[in-house]
């Protein structure tokens, strides 16, 4: 299992309808609006690396309002 935080970039006035369309995705644990460069940070898992690129390329960076995602992959955790 792969566990990693997607910071996302979104265009102005999208944040919320995004933050609800990747809480609906199986995949995602969980989406909130934040603070800082990235508007959102979605807590992903994944079954390996692949699935984990295949998700974001194919499930994040396709929705209407997405600018940029930068992936942050944790190697310890709970």
């Amino acid at each position: 299992m792969v566990r990693a935080y997607v910071l996302i970039k979104t265009e102005p006035g999208r944040i919320l309808d995004i933050a609800a369309l990747l809480r609906e995705l199986p995949s995602v644990e969980r989406a909130d609006a934040v603070t800082g460069p990235a508007d959102l940070i979605a807590l992903v898992n994944a079954p390996d690396a692949r699935a984990l690129a295949e998700f974001i390329f194919r499930s994040v960076q396709t929705i209407a309002g997405v600018k940029e995602t930068d992936t942050r992959i944790v190697v310890i955790g709970d």
